[in-house]
């Protein structure tokens, strides 16, 4: 298994590869969480869950284990 969103520090962006399991909520989709777009983690709620992604301009607060079935490819920051 490769990165997910879970493991993604904030601010650090990655785009969606493939999902772990089939069974994501219809809203994600709906709402542009789709291979190839690209996630940015904005927060992270202090126990850990939920967390906050930015995909397509619209903030998102998912559940950790949702995180965990998202997959990225890291995108690396050129200014760093």
């Amino acid at each position: 298994m490769g990165t997910t969103v879970a493991d993604l520090k904030q601010g650090q962006k990655g785009i969606i590869k493939e999902f772990v399991d089939d069974l994501l909520p219809i809203k994600l989709l709906e709402l542009g969480c789709l291979p190839g777009n690209q996630i940015e983690l904005v927060q992270v709620a202090p126990l850990k869950d939920p967390i906050y992604i930015n995909v397509n301009g619209s903030h998102i607060a998912i559940r950790r284990s949702t995180a965990l079935q998202i997959e990225l490819e890291i995108v690396e920051d050129p200014f760093l």
